[in-house]
Order: structure tokens, then sequence, then C-alpha cells
């Protein structure tokens, strides 16, 4: 392993500040006015602003907070670190409950398309058979699996008898016929529905009872519905379910109310902590938490009998229980790996039958507690890709099309999506002028191809790269109507082809809407850098695609060019590779502590870099490793504005010229221009489009944006980047994180770097499994 090299640092050096007890001493670059000569031998240090894993939303700054709640590995503290963008933008519902409505923003048409979504699959599976009595809000497989837990507890059925029932057929859709077509508008959405105000008192009332603040009365009037107040006097734990409210608290509100009568193993409060540690492990991208983790987190709540609350919270529906494990060898009766978890005596988790397991040396069964919403997601993701496998015309003719493709890897994968319905497809920067040729070749063949990316930025690329700005579209845009064919009559996206770029970015919720969205005989590509960090919202749909082995992968044989391309090439194997920079493409930056960090970034940004690159501050990126901290994204934001845009802040804490990043809706971050503020809200200029943020949204989902996280610079690149990583940094640090940040620049890359070994040590830890998910066990499982 070899250390980056000394390279060349535009700028004069800072002023010598005191060396913190815990770091290394570093050698300083020399003094001098143009590109100096710098050198780090980084240092270890602690993670900016770390806290538990809880979300500290009734601050104010919760989503916020959650940036920096740093709990497990690097890659899943950056994963839980940077959903806080995704989380902010629903703590701030309430304050809008009596604004007047306004049109669909393509935002709230995005997310109302999701919860039609959700009720099409929720129904789709109660038709499937009907609802069972005692936990009546299940229906479908939910309910099979409750009844299968409960006929082995009453010792009815053994667990194994529930292996051969065949799984029921996902509904299949016709192929439409291409001429009837809707104009490319809008899909039409119900707008969000506010809670009654009767509701509200009503909630405050119970609240103020309970000594909880009355800021509450309006999200969990939304939460619980309009019967919230009878729904919290009868059960006062039900207040886990609001946004931002924490077991303490919840336990606090329960004691008002009920007194004695209440008690930590109250069944209520299990079930309702149980739903909780899902919902904050969906936060971290889990759609599935390991049972032994649940009663591992309500023991350490003083639940005396985890078990049972586990078994209980499973007979009333708030969870889902899944096996998956290694199948007996001598077993070939088609048992699935879906099956009755929580079992009773001598079955199950810890008892004899896996005690015989692990003594017959095979794998111990896993089981698996997930929300339904997830495992719903997760079912018809799976049954929806396995469609478009089967439905596709098989070996069709794209002979001449991949002949005269650019590259051999392009020609390759023409030929894989001409005989497949599914296809995968891996590689860097560079190789996205692949599905860029599959997109061209395919429309010159006069089939309906369209390239989806995860960002605005993204999307210009791709339009560049095909050279038809129709051929690209925002996976947002998509599938809100706002962008792209529009729907077929059967409500269906006009595609013969869909080519899904930055496919790591999708979250299990927003792939199975998108499949869901595609006709029978529709191609899908699914197209990305494996090596980047995975999506702000639950689920790992691209790697679990890989891992499955669910389909054709072809992997770009065309490298990333230059010394950034060389670079982060290494990284991506576990290497951090010297590599020559004589255009001073890549800068290393060596600071002693955070002071010096901010000092060093904000000099790069305003003078060194336009002076001796040529890039002007406007094309400069910062990205850093948290948001709070001494040299998190708040402190470089704030050093930056007052060096490139001062001002007073008199918009809501903005000045036009601002730089700042819009969140829209939950795991996306959209670049901006603050031009001016009105009645209406902050007016944004998001890359040509004219965005407008209504007051009430503007501390929420708006922020400065001279300085993101890494996880919210995905699917985006810069001229110019300059990455920050100061000492307390060092656990936030994974070779994915190293290989996102790095790998945003095109011309250039600073690093500012006070970080010491930590650096290679996260570049040569082999990426983890950090995020649990049962699609690849469903894609691995045979149909039928």
């Amino acid at each position: 392993m070899t250390a980056l090299p000394r390279g060349e640092t535009p700028g004069s050096p800072a002023a010598d500040d005191d060396v913190a007890p815990h770091s290394a001493a570093v050698p300083a670059p020399s003094a001098g006015d143009g590109p100096e000569a710098g050198g780090g031998a980084p240092g270890t240090g602690e993670r900016a602003e770390a806290t538990d894993n809880t979300t500290d939303d009734e601050t104010g700054d919760a989503t916020d907070d959650a940036a920096d709640a740093a709990g497990g590995s690097g890659a899943e503290a950056e994963a839980d670190a940077d959903s806080d963008a995704a989380a902010e933008a629903e703590s701030d519902a309430p304050a809008g409950a009596d604004a007047v409505p306004a049109p669909l923003s393509e935002a709230e048409a995005e997310l109302a398309a999701q919860r039609e979504l959700r009720e099409r699959i929720e129904k789709r599976k109660a038709e499937k058979e009907g609802p069972i009595a005692a936990g009546g809000k299940l229906s479908g497989k939910a309910a099979d699996l409750l009844a299968a837990v409960r006929a082995v507890e009453s010792g009815e059925q053994s667990a194994t008898s529930f292996f051969d029932s065949p799984a029921p057929a996902a509904p299949r859709r016709t192929a439409p016929e291409p001429a009837p077509v809707r104009p490319r508008v809008p899909e039409p959405a119900r707008a969000p529905q506010s809670a009654p105000p009767e509701a509200v008192a009503a909630a405050a009332a119970v609240l103020a009872e309970g000594g909880a603040p009355a800021v509450l009365a309006g999200p969990a009037a939304e939460t619980l519905g309009a019967q919230a107040a009878d729904a919290l006097r009868a059960d006062p734990w039900q207040l886990l379910g609001v946004p931002g409210v924490k077991p303490e608290q919840a336990d606090g509100f329960a004691r008002a109310l009920l007194g004695t009568e209440c008690g930590p193993d109250d069944e209520r409060r299990t079930a309702a902590l149980v739903g909780w540690l899902l919902e904050r492990a969906a936060l971290r991208g889990h759609t599935a938490l390991d049972a032994s983790e649940v009663r591992a987190a309500l023991a350490e709540r003083s639940v005396t009998d985890p078990e049972a609350a586990v078994q209980h919270a499973v007979a009333e529906g708030v969870v889902l229980v899944f096996q998956d494990g290694q199948e007996d060898e001598q077993d070939h009766d088609g048992r699935g790996s879906e099956a009755p978890a929580e079992s009773g005596e001598g079955e199950g988790e810890g008892g004899d039958e896996g005690a015989g397991a692990e003594q017959a040396g095979q794998e111990p069964v896993q089981v698996l507690l997930g929300l339904d919403r997830y495992a719903l997601a997760e079912e018809s993701l799976a049954d929806g890709l396995a469609r478009l496998v089967n439905a596709c015309e098989k070996d069709a003719d794209w002979t001449q099309a991949a002949s005269a493709a650019g590259s051999p890897s392009a020609a390759e994968l023409i030929r894989a999506v001409a005989a497949h319905g599914l296809v995968a497809h891996t590689g860097g920067e560079a190789a996205r002028a692949e599905p860029a040729a599959l997109i061209t070749a395919a429309r010159a063949l006069g089939l309906r191809a369209l390239g989806a990316t995860h960002s605005a930025d993204g999307r210009r690329r791709l339009a560049g790269a095909t050279g038809d700005p129709g051929a690209a579209v925002t996976l947002a845009g998509l599938l809100s109507g706002e962008q792209g064919p529009g729907r077929d009559t059967e409500r269906a996206i006009a595609v013969d082809l869909l080519v899904v770029l930055d496919a790591p970015q999708l979250d299990v919720e927003t792939a199975a809407m998108l499949v869901e969205s595609l006709a029978d005989g529709t191609r899908l590509v699914l197209s990305g850098d494996p090596g980047v960090l995975g999506s702000a919202g639950a689920g790992r749909v691209f790697a679990d695609v890989l891992a499955a082995r669910a389909c054709p992968q072809i992997v770009s044989r065309t490298p990333d060019p230059g010394p950034i391309g060389e670079l982060v090439s290494g990284i991506g194997i576990g290497e951090l590779n010297q590599v020559e920079a004589p255009g001073k493409e890549v800068v290393i930056v060596p600071v002693r502590d955070a002071g010096e960090a901010v000092h060093r970034t904000v000099q790069l940004v305003a003078d060194s870099v336009p002076r001796a690159i040529g890039v002007p501050s406007s094309d400069t990126q910062v990205i850093t490793v948290g948001h709070g901290g001494s040299a998190g994204t708040r402190a470089l934001n704030a050093a930056l504005k007052q060096r490139l845009n001062p001002g007073p802040g008199r918009f809501g804490g903005f000045d036009p010229g601002d730089r700042v990043v819009h969140v829209p809706a939950p795991g996306r971050a959209e670049p901006a221009v603050v031009v001016s503020a009105d009645a209406e809200g902050l007016h944004l200029d998001c890359a040509g489009t004219e965005v407008v943020v209504a007051q009430h949204r503007v501390e929420s989902s708006v922020r400065h944006g001279w300085a993101l996280s890494a996880h919210q610079a995905v699917g985006m690149r810069w001229p110019a980047v300059v990455v920050v990583l100061p000492g307390d940094a060092a656990q936030g640090l994974s070779r994915s994180w190293v290989y996102t940040a790095f790998s945003r620049g095109e011309r250039h890359l600073s690093v500012v770097h006070g970080v010491d070994q930590a650096l290679p040590r996260a570049v040569a830890q082999p990426p983890a499994q950090d995020r649990t998910t049962r699609l690849r066990a469903l894609l691995e499982t045979p149909a039928g």
C-alpha cells in the first residue's frame, strides 16, 4: 500500500496552528504564491459530531443531525449520515397544515405517485387472500406468514410444512400498442392531505395532558389520522410513530397519562419499540433486521423478555418475519426461503433445529424482521424483474447496431440487450458513453429508448453524450410525469427500452414503482458504478441484482482517463496509488487540525484553484465527511459564504447569489443559486430552471451548498472538487466514501488531508455488506 503522493498544492500555506494532541506532525507545504509541493502523513481521530443512532428531531434540527449519527460501519454510518437530507424533507410537513393548496410541484407529484403505488401493491396483495380475524391489518402473504407463525407456536404444524406452498403468480400486463400514448404531462396526483384542525386540537389536548410539546399535535394527527387523540390516549406509545420522537420521550408521555398502569414490559410499549427500531434501521438503508439485533436492542431499553416482545409484535402485525438460510443438501422438495421465523419451543433460532443444523455443518437459519412496506416493495420488485426477464422478445436483430458501436464494451452491451429483457452494466464515469451509445442505436432502430439519471447534472451529461436532449430524463421527473414520453392507456411508461444510469442510487421503493410502471416486453438496463455510495433510501437494489446474478452483467472495459481516473481506479480495488499529475490534476494539501482545514479550503476555492487551475469558484465544489464538527458542511459553508458572498442572510439566512442545495423530496439534492425571495417563498435557479420554495419549507429543505457531503454529491460532477478530510472525520471514512468523493472532479481534485494513515486504511478495507435486505434471496429463489 502506498500513500497518496506529495502533490502540487496551489496557494500559500496557512499560519501554523497548535497541533491537536492526537495528531501526528506533518510536513507543511513550502511557502510561495504559486502551486506548492505538499505531502501529508494523515492522522487518526474521532468522526465529527458522532452520536448514537438516535435522531434529535425535537430540537428542530432533527434530520440535520441524522447526518452525523454514525452508527455501525463506516459505509453504513455515511449512508445514515447523508440520509438526513431525505429525512428532513419529511420533518416539516406540519408547518404547512394551514397553507392554501398550491399547484403540485414535481416533488409532490413524485411523493403522491409513490403513495399511489404502495396502495396499488397492497390492494393487489390483499386480493390474493382475504384478511384474517386477528392481526386484521395484514392480508395476502403477510396474513399467510402470521397464520404460519401461530400454527407453529401452537404445535399444530411444524415449520417445514410451510415451505412447499407455491408463491402466487404476480399479475401480468400485456404489452401496450405503441400508438395510443398520452401527451407528456404530469400525471394526476392527489395533493397531500393536511390533518383536520379539530383533530389537531384534540391531539394537542392529549399531548398537553401528558406533558408533550404542542408542536407535535400536527405531526401526530397526520401520522395517526383523525382519531389521533383517542389513539394516543389508548396507547401513548403510538407517539413513537411521529417523526423525531424518541423512546425516552414516549415513555415519559405514557407515564404521565397512565401512571402506575404502565411499565417497561407493557405490550403496547414493546410493540411500538419494535416498529421504531425497524424504522430507524430503514434510515440506515436496511429493509430488514436480524431478530437477534432487535432482541438485543429491546433488552437495552429495559424489556425483560425480548423474545416474547418480538413474538407479540409479529402477532399484532407490527412487523413481518422471514427465514433465510442454507437448505439441507438432502432436501429436494422445492422448499423456499420464506417461512415463520419466531417458532416455538425446540424450533427456530437458538432452538434444537438451529443446533441440529450447526451440528450437521449447515449454515444456521437467519431470522429477519421487516416492515410490511419494504417487504411488499421487495416482493413486488422481484416479481417485476422476473416479469421483464421472461416477457421480452428474445434475439432481436441488432447486429448492425452492435457492429457500428464505438467500443467493444458498447457492442457487447447492445448484443446483450438484444437478447435479454434485463441487463446490468457496470463501469466508471467514462463507461457512461456505452449506455449512451445503446440509447442512440435503439432510437435509430425506431424504438422508444430513454435514459434516466439520478440528478439534473447527470441528465445534462447524458443528453450531451447522446446528442438528443429528448433521450435523457431524471428518474424523479420520469416517475412524476414531468419529463419523458408520458404513459400509455394502461398507465405504463411509453418506452421500449429504459436505461437507468446511477443505478446504485435506486432505493427499493423507487425501484418497485419504476418496474411496476413498465409494460411487458420493455427492456430495462440498470447501469452504474458499484464502487460509489448507495441509495439514501432503504435497500441496495443494484448490488442485490448483481449479487443474485439475476441477469447478464456487462462489465465495461473503458477506463476513466487522466490522473484522477487512475487514482480512482486504484481506490476501487483497494489501492491508494501514487499518480503523476503534471497539470496539477491531483493536489494534496496537508493540514494539522480542523481550523487549518477550513482556512485552506476557503483559500483553495476562493483563490488558488481559480488562479492556478483556471476553474472559477462557482465551478468548484467542496465535499466533506459529515455535516457537523469543526470542519463539516455547516462550518465550511459559513466560512465560504463569508468569503464568497457575505451578507446578512435576510431571506431566512440566505442572500441573492448564495450557493444552496435544495432537497425537494427524500433522497434528492439539487444544487441551486438563490435569486430572490418574496411572499411566495425563496426563488432558486436550479441549472436554468426556476424553483420557488415555500416559506414554511425553506428551513428544512434548503441549506447552503458550497460544501456538500459525499452522499449529496453522488450522481453529479464538477470541473474542480476540494475534498476535506479533517482529523476528527477519520471514523466516517470507507472505501466507498473515498471512491465517491474523489471521483466527483472532472479536471482537478484537491485533497485537504489531515487524517494521517486513516485514509489508506479506509481504502484498503474491503467494502462490507452494510445493509440487510431480502431482495437477493427473493431473486435467487426459483419461481414456482
